[in-house]
């Protein structure tokens, strides 16, 4: 899993490439948590190149999003495609967030 994160003026994009599995979100949480309070802006999940994701992928996306919007801010999801739309479907996540 490569994170790819970006910052353009008040938003913030993170590109997710590759399986966000259960060993790939360990290495993960530590760069998403320095992200907390960076913005106030949109926080954009560019999930285009994400093939894969896990319940603990589930975890810090929602805590992406509590974080977020604890700031003011809101969170984008882009570029899902259908087995990863499947799971936010499931698990009730569409509801949550703004997708595109």
């Amino acid at each position: 899993m490569e994170v790819k994160i970006e910052k353009t003026g008040e938003d913030l994009t993170v590109k997710f490439i590759g399986r966000l599995d259960t060993a790939a979100s360990q290495e993960v949480a530590p760069q998403m948590n320095a992200l907390k309070g960076e913005t106030s802006g949109n926080i954009i999940l560019d999930f285009s190149q994400m093939t894969y994701i896990s319940s603990s992928g589930l975890r810090i996306i929602l805590t992406i999003r509590k974080d977020a919007t604890a700031n003011g801010g809101r969170v984008v999801v882009r570029g899902m495609n259908d087995g990863i739309r499947s799971v936010f479907m499931m698990t009730g996540f569409l509801n949550l967030f703004e997708i595109e």
